[in-house]
């Protein structure tokens, strides 16, 4: 299941639930109660930075994002 990110229409709190994919399952927030929660789009991310510094870490040695 993945997990979806949900802002607070009342206190602008973000929190992130665990569902099924089209779920109508309303959240409630974990900061004041109400049950306004907006489904935003949330980066996925994985690994490390693209601007890595490490030697050996772009194809031809000579990086220019370094």
């Amino acid at each position: 299941m993945p997990i979806f990110e949900y802002k607070c229409k009342k206190c602008g709190a973000k929190s992130e639930f665990l569902e099924k994919s089209g779920s109508s399952k309303k959240h409630k927030c974990e900061k004041c109660g109400s049950d306004e929660m907006q489904k935003v789009v949330s980066t996925f991310s994985a690994g490390s930075s693209s601007k890595s510094t490490q030697s050996g870490s772009c194809p031809t040695g000579t990086c220019p994002l370094s």
